[in-house]
């Protein structure tokens, strides 16, 4: 349809190789929408009549509640629906539909009108994420495990610890999404291919009919520049990783060697040989579909930084990333919440391991500072303790005197006082003795909790009051077709 210079017909090889008609399936609706808010511009700046605006939306309206097919000749969904509505409406009304815009800044429209309801749906999916993890941190604030650092034992924490940690982490990625919203949230329509239009439109009016809060002003910037949208699947790339470490944590703590967790068996598979086998496929998935987003990311950013300022032709090879990013970071968030909110989480096995081994060393050593010594001082003995305990394969409650006195010179600590400190000290009153800011205390885990409650409240306040305006806007769209097909 757009070959009017062209003599000939792009050969079947040829279509199918410049064709994007089955990867535009997610901007079909958007698509109609902003045609139909386009139609209802050119009606309101006299460039329609009402009856030529009524055919327009009447047929936009019948198109919208079909299936479209793949298999068409069309380049795109642009041409598509554009040839659907002169086929039926007739090319003397149907042909004006696309008066004063370009396959160019409607592309760039659907796009950000897609995004723009993929991060509204992707920021409720990671306050329910969150608000699962709360609540499973509020049931574990007293729950002592290790900390790992270099993935060896490290302090005594709990485990309501780790799933803040998840926590914060969604949080910032929610900030990101929410933050980036703005940025996408601003329409290119009217633009035209590149340098607007001579026609007397109103860029501001569709604007406003869908949703957005302002246009993109500069031509050049709305057509050819997608930096929100690398900024979006970035974005995506970090949620991702974020959901990549926590899979990787529930990995480790459900083998036979940790048994810290156990994962349901809806999100567990068999192996088709070992009976005995429960393999934590989902969250291996979960990694490996973690590669391929940040994959898709470094796709987009390779595709922009050869383009010269103004549309081409490569910029349509970057929508399967975008589309493939939103659809795997959703399900993530929904799998993964599903699978925190029925995790089996083994608290005898934690504790016992929380209080084995070494991991008050630094409580104990720390308690020396309390009793004047230089910090280094009292690493030095403890750091002797426990080489003692380690040559004789026991904790260090379980040293005698005899071993205790072995790691101190009465120049630097009295050996009983010692003794009594390493027995006074265990997993419950490190836990109850940590008070800094952030820190795996019980006290400092309630806190936590009760702040980052406060924290969904607030971002679940303003994720509704902006999906309402959008959907507000909409609505109002909606009721301006209804009225203006009759």
């Amino acid at each position: 349809m757009y070959r009017s210079r062209l003599e000939k017909n792009l050969d079947k090889h040829t279509l199918d190789y410049v064709s994007s008609i089955s990867d535009d399936e997610e901007i079909t609706i958007y698509d109609i929408i902003g045609s139909q808010a386009h139609s209802i511009m050119l009606y309101e700046n006299k460039i329609l009549s009402k009856n030529e605006l009524k055919k327009i939306l009447s047929t936009l309206e019948k198109i919208k509640k079909e299936k479209l097919t793949s298999k068409s000749s069309a380049e795109d969904i642009h041409e598509l629906i554009e040839t659907l509505v002169i086929q039926r409406a007739g090319i003397a009304v149907g042909g004006k539909m696309h008066t004063a815009r370009s396959r160019n800044d409607q592309v760039a429209l659907d796009l950000r009108m897609k995004i723009r309801d993929d991060i509204n749906t992707i920021c409720n999916c990671i306050l329910d994420m969150v608000e699962t993890l709360v609540t499973l941190a509020e049931k574990h604030t007293a729950t002592a495990m290790p900390l790992y650092t270099h993935l060896q034992q490290a302090q005594i924490g709990t485990f309501s610890h780790f799933l803040i940690s998840y926590v914060d982490a969604l949080l910032r990625d929610f900030k990101r999404f929410f933050d980036t919203f703005d940025r996408v949230n601003h329409s290119p329509l009217g633009a035209g291919p590149i340098g607007g239009t001579s026609l007397p439109i109103n860029r501001n009016s569709t604007a406003k009919m869908l949703g957005f809060s302002g246009v993109v002003e500069n031509s050049i910037d709305a057509t050819s520049n997608r930096d929100v949208v690398a900024e979006y699947v970035a974005a995506i790339a970090i949620l991702m990783t974020n959901l990549s470490r926590m899979a990787e944590d529930l990995v480790i703590w459900s083998t036979s060697e940790f048994s810290f967790v156990e994962l349901s068996d809806q999100f567990s598979s068999p192996s088709s040989v070992m009976p005995q086998k429960k393999n934590p496929d989902i969250l291996e998935l979960t990694r490996g579909k973690t590669a391929r987003v940040i994959g898709n990311l470094v796709a987009i950013l390779s595709n922009l930084k050869g383009l010269a300022s103004g549309y081409g032709r490569d910029l349509q090879e970057i929508k399967p990333s975008v589309f493939l990013s939103s659809r795997t970071a959703i399900s993530a968030l929904i799998v993964l919440n599903s699978m925190f909110a029925t995790l089996k989480v083994n608290k005898q096995k934690m504790n016992q391991i929380a209080d084995s081994g070494y991991l008050v060393a630094l409580d104990i050593a720390e308690t020396l500072v309390k009793e004047g010594l230089p910090f280094r001082t009292a690493h030095k003995i403890v750091g002797k303790l426990v080489q003692i305990a380690h040559e004789n394969k026991i904790s260090l409650s379980e040293l005698d005197a005899t071993e205790v006195a072995k790691s101190v010179s009465d120049k630097e600590f009295d050996a009983k006082k010692l003794g009594e400190i390493i027995s006074s000290i265990n997993a419950l009153s490190s836990l109850q003795n940590r008070s800094s800011l952030g820190s795996s205390g019980i006290s400092e885990q309630k806190r936590q909790i009760i702040k980052r409650k406060s924290m969904i409240s607030q971002y679940d306040k303003k994720l509704k009051n902006r999906n309402t305006l959008i959907n507000s806007a909409i609505d109002n769209l909606f009721k301006k077709v209804r009225l203006l097909s009759r």
